[in-house]
């Protein structure tokens, strides 16, 4: 596919599209004379902006920075894409824009664009394949299940993520397998197959312990232990395990120190839940006024999400003092 055409692409995308990467767009590529030359100094420059971006989206949300990402994708990575280089090259060019896109589509979702974000998916998953990037790839199909997750589709969630973890098997990094494993197994909890959702846990666990507690370069090498404990619980609570749901995500705030504003916010609205789930409802009240705390100054459509979650809980609740000032901060944020 052009890449004229992948930069100005319709909303209309299907998953068909998934099937049909173009093996041979990065060398034919190399051998077009476009007007500037293209080294490792670009591509090293399209990396530098995934990471610096996606940690401003990750403490303050997608709504921030988007438009910034979007500028730098059109305007300077569209150059060079275009630009003359060699097939080594190419294939790097095509894997950090890869990356760059999903982040894109990330925040997308993260403000509610959920047709765009579908979008710059399905492109991150074709610049992948196209630079032969099993990992890249698998990451793009996630993003998409999850999407499909949230939106109620979940037979289609459970196809993405029976392709993501497919993809995963190919590679040797326990960071990506733990990742893959419990989007897959989100999905099948979902779906209702408890006992493929328990093993997948159990495959996931044994990779993240495995893994090294620093960050590696990949979108998916950035995967924490801290993420995983969030997910896991979260997974555990769909699968009416409770006990085990809060216990991963205190571990998820406590030892493994998620210290993101947005990431804390999003773990400890999810923990009040399982707290009031529990019946410690004073305990889940005092959780969710840190919740609030940490989401001051956060654009995130989760957030969003969370704070209607909260009050929509606080409603059935007697009215004590501690709900009374919840609601009034909540309100006072609409």
């Amino acid at each position: 596919m052009d890449r004229r055409q992948f930069l100005a692409a319709s909303a209309a995308v299907g998953l068909a599209a998934l099937e049909m990467p173009d093996a041979e767009a990065v060398l034919r590529r190399a051998h077009w004379n476009g007007p500037v030359a293209v080294g490792r100094g670009e591509v090293t420059a399209v990396r530098t902006m995934t990471a610096t971006l996606g940690d401003a989206a990750s403490e303050l949300g997608g709504g921030h920075a988007r438009h910034l990402a979007v500028r730098y994708l059109t305007v300077d990575v569209k150059r060079w894409l275009d630009g003359r280089y060699s097939e080594a090259t190419g294939r790097e060019l095509f894997a950090a824009t890869s990356e760059f896109v999903h982040l894109i589509g990330w925040m997308a979702r993260d403000e509610g664009q959920q047709g765009l974000s579908r979008r710059y998916h399905v492109h991150s998953y074709r610049l992948a394949a196209e630079a032969g990037e099993n990992e890249l790839a698998a990451t793009a199909l996630r993003g998409l299940a999850e999407q499909a997750l949230d939106l109620g589709h979940i037979p289609t969630a459970v196809r993405l993520a029976e392709a993501c973890e497919r993809r995963g098997r190919k590679l040797g990094n326990p960071k990506a397998l733990a990742y893959y494993r419990n989007t897959y197994a989100r999905a099948a909890a979902a779906d209702g197959d408890h006992a493929t959702a328990a093993r997948l846990l159990t495959e996931s666990q044994t990779a993240i312990e495995r893994a090294p507690a620093r960050p590696g370069q990949s979108w998916a090498s950035h995967y924490s232990h801290g993420r995983w404990a969030h997910d896991s619980g979260m997974i555990h609570a769909r699968l009416g395990d409770l006990g085990a749901a809060a216990e991963h995500l205190r571990l998820a705030l406590d030892t493994h120190g998620l210290d993101r504003k947005r990431t804390r916010a999003i773990v400890l609205a999810d923990l009040g839940h399982v707290q009031l789930k529990r019946g410690d409802t004073e305990t889940a009240l005092a959780t969710w006024q840190e919740f609030l705390d940490c989401a001051e100054g956060v654009r995130s459509v989760r957030i969003d999400d969370g704070l209607s979650n909260v009050a929509a809980r606080l409603s059935g609740l007697p009215g004590t003092s501690a709900a009374a000032q919840l609601r009034e901060r909540i309100a006072a944020r609409a």
